[in-house]
């Protein structure tokens, strides 16, 4: 039946990965990671047919995470396209024999020019291996087709390998949750990678009274920048305390003539405050965990740098 022939593919695919992990050799991968991180030029993915397919995959998956890396078509290569390999890059040749020839050729003329190399194949003694600067053995013994002849397995180990060495390189080369953000600044992922400096509400945006200000002005502040908060702060910016509406209302109950007092009288000390590099998602964690609307965005000498409200993170789709 189809279902059992769908989980025999799964198996022999996930025995891939597996065996991968069991086999690669350690001194072969860490020198493949410190050629890579070390790269001034860009890295280069090569591969015929499926293959190449996966190369495009994992040449992106490294422009994404910080090193700059793009595909060259083995065949095109041999035809003018060579040009794209510059000096200080690195090439990565996959070939699951290791003796395809367009990708042979073109290693080739590769080591003509002294580019180094990194092969990842399932055949140690092949050509392309033997090339090579380093070799990563992919060690993939079937293909999960059952003619033994569609490239499958192979694949999805080569997949699995370059993933392996695209994340080692990041985080040899110290990639953050904030380089990730400034690469990836579209859609749904950009949007979680915002951070709150990108999203508070600055500048005359800002709330703001001083300790001696009257009750009505500080309503008329409140109301005029709509955040349902006013920051009480000193005179050089630094962050006293705040006003909440809530804090209105409990005035309002409690005092028969509640214009009479002064900021400073009605505020609370301290806030929730924030720093402005701190991503969105963090940040609308700290607001779920103190159950509150708005956090005071401010630098380490607690100056008032902006306010975010729950809904900037509502405006960008994060819930």
């Amino acid at each position: 039946m189809s279902i059992d022939l769908a989980r025999e593919v799964l198996t022999t695919e996930a025995d891939a990965i597996l065996r991968l992990r069991d086999t690669l050799d350690p001194a072969a991968f860490n020198a493949a990671v410190d050629l890579l991180a070390s790269c001034q030029g860009r890295v280069v993915w090569t591969g015929m047919g499926k293959s190449g397919l996966i190369c495009r995959k994992l040449a992106a998956t490294m422009a994404s995470t910080g090193t700059p890396a793009l595909f060259l078509h083995p065949a095109e290569a041999t035809h003018g396209d060579l040009g794209m390999v510059a000096p200080g890059d690195v090439v990565v040749a996959v070939s699951n024999s290791g003796e395809t020839d367009e990708l042979l050729h073109l290693v080739e003329v590769l080591k003509r020019l002294a580019t180094p190399l990194v092969a990842i194949t399932s055949n140690p003694r092949s050509s392309i291996a033997g090339h090579a600067d380093i070799h990563l053995d992919m060690a993939v013994v079937r293909e999960a087709c059952p003619n033994n002849l569609a490239p499958t397995a192979s694949t999805t180990a080569a997949l699995a390998l370059g993933d392996a060495l695209a994340i080692a390189v990041s985080v040899r080369k110290g990639f953050r949750p904030e380089d990730f953000a400034r690469l990836h600044p579209g859609g749904g992922l950009g949007k979680r990678l915002m951070t709150v400096a990108e999203l508070m509400h600055g500048g005359e945006g800002v709330p703001r009274v001083a300790p001696d200000t009257g009750m009505k002005d500080v309503i008329y502040e409140m109301s005029r920048k709509g955040l349902g908060l006013a920051t009480v702060q000193e005179a050089d910016g630094r962050l006293l305390g705040v006003i909440t509406d809530g804090d209105l209302r409990r005035l309002m109950e409690a005092d028969a003539d509640p214009l009479r007092h002064t900021a400073i009288d009605v505020m609370h000390s301290g806030g929730v405050t924030v720093r402005p590099g701190v991503l969105a998602t963090g940040a609308l964690r700290l607001l779920e965990t103190r159950r509150i609307t708005s956090l005071i965005v401010t630098d380490e000498e607690r100056h008032v740098l902006g306010v975010l409200h729950l809904h900037d993170l509502w405006g960008v789709g994060l819930f």
